[in-house]
């Protein structure tokens, strides 16, 4: 029996477990029981073919804005889709873009919703943020002649690994590439060794080095310093952080204020779903905790301000005097280094970090970045850095001249895609 089709029949068996979990994730985060139409295919049919851009939550949204600034500017004419698959990247596509792309949650990949999607759809390029490959999508692409490419591509060795394990459907994927712009060259190499054409291939370096904070961006992070306690007040954020790691970092909060008690940290859960736990957590360790949806500035006792809204971490960033990036202390890949870093922060992170180990490599080298092993390491490194003005902005200038001399992704990306686009 060929690989997709035993696929295809296994994801069918399991449709009762797939509704389920949208059952159950719809309990922690309400978005999750609205528009399953779409994710079956029942979406708007498009007037005229379109460029379809697919990033799967926040972190590939957030990477494609550029992409998806460049391209509006340079083919207006080209109506524009942009796919996700969770609430809260759906909510950052309307907030960035609103009416100027179209949006809908991509479909699951069962053949007939795939078919009903690009029958209604019908894009003419297909955008695939990171490492996002669905077999009966990617054979039905190629069935209708529709290219894809493989935008900003990283394939760490745990996932090329599990990837091998499933050789006979990863091959027929990879073939059904048109052009894959890789991240770094190991990345390339690994995806050649799963079987992409090397013809197909071009490392372009990563488009989150092409970061633009724009005047508002800046304004708005200026105004939230001054409302947070202003220059003289340490001030540290912990981004994105998962199950496991909270408890690390409010430990490491506990250690800077016995050497600073007017210290303030600000603490952003990865999912909105843990806002609540994670307020709750606060509140039993003993912290005088504010939540950053109250609206209401924190005040000279406030000792932990919960990040509980979306869309603003990166204004965040510049905020603050350092900032640690979570899913590094659990074996989750790390998340998003180089926002803290365009800013001129000095970043810290966990071990854990298969998922930007090239920017994670780039800005240790460079000086800007501290590996901590664990908890311990995470307080002792807050506590030095914001007791230590001198050793602070020299890390922060580190990260951030990293940051700038790997700029130009983009334009490679564009240059890339442009032969592809429709006219």
């Amino acid at each position: 029996m060929p690989a997709r089709l035993l696929y295809s029949l296994l994801l069918y068996l399991l449709l009762p477990a797939i509704l389920l979990r949208l059952c159950w994730r719809a309990l922690r985060a309400p978005a999750y029981a609205r528009r399953w139409g779409e994710r079956f295919g029942h979406v708007t049919p498009a007037g005229r073919p379109l460029v379809w851009v697919h990033a799967v939550s926040v972190g590939e949204t957030l990477a494609a804005v550029p992409l998806i600034r460049r391209l509006l500017h340079d083919h207006p004419d080209i109506r524009l889709l942009v796919t996700t698959t969770t609430p809260t990247g759906s909510e950052r596509v309307r907030a960035q873009f609103s009416t100027q792309v179209a949006h809908c949650y991509a479909p699951y990949d069962f053949p007939h919703t795939v078919r009903r999607f690009l029958t209604r759809m019908r894009p003419a390029l297909l955008i695939v943020m990171e490492t996002e490959l669905w077999p009966n999508l990617l054979h039905a692409c190629a069935r209708r002649g529709i290219p894809v490419v493989l935008a900003n591509a990283r394939l760490s060795a745990r996932s090329a690994a599990g990837y091998a394990r499933v050789r006979a459907l990863t091959t027929p994927m990879l073939a059904s590439l048109t052009r894959v712009a890789a991240q770094t060259s190991a990345d390339g190499e690994r995806l050649q060794a799963l079987g992409l054409a090397g013809d197909k291939l071009c490392v372009t370096g990563n488009i989150k080095f092409d970061l633009e904070l724009a005047d508002d961006l800046r304004q708005r992070a200026a105004a939230l310093r001054a409302a947070w306690g202003g220059p003289g007040r340490p001030i540290w954020l912990a981004a994105s952080t998962h199950a496991g790691e909270d408890e690390a970092v409010l430990a490491a909060h506990r250690a800077l204020l016995a050497r600073r008690a007017d210290a303030l940290l600000v603490l952003v859960p990865r999912h909105p779903e843990r806002f609540d736990g994670v307020h709750a957590l606060c509140r039993r360790e003993g912290f005088a905790t504010l939540r950053h949806s109250q609206g209401q500035p924190p005040g000279p006792d406030t000792q932990v301000l919960l990040g509980d809204t979306m869309g603003e971490l990166l204004a965040f960033c510049g905020a603050v005097d350092l900032a640690f990036v979570g899913g590094s202390l659990v074996p989750v890949g790390g998340h998003n280094l180089i926002e803290p870093a365009a800013w001129g922060q000095p970043v810290l992170s966990g071990p854990h970090l298969f998922n930007f180990a090239e920017a994670a490599a780039l800005l240790d080298a460079g000086g800007g970045l501290r590996i901590c092993a664990d908890g311990e390491a995470l307080a002792a490194a807050v506590t030095k850095l914001l007791c230590d003005p001198g050793r602070r902005a020299a890390m922060g200038a580190a990260a951030h001249a990293v940051a700038e001399a790997n700029r130009g992704a983009l334009d490679r990306l564009r240059d890339l895609i442009d032969p592809l686009y429709p006219r």
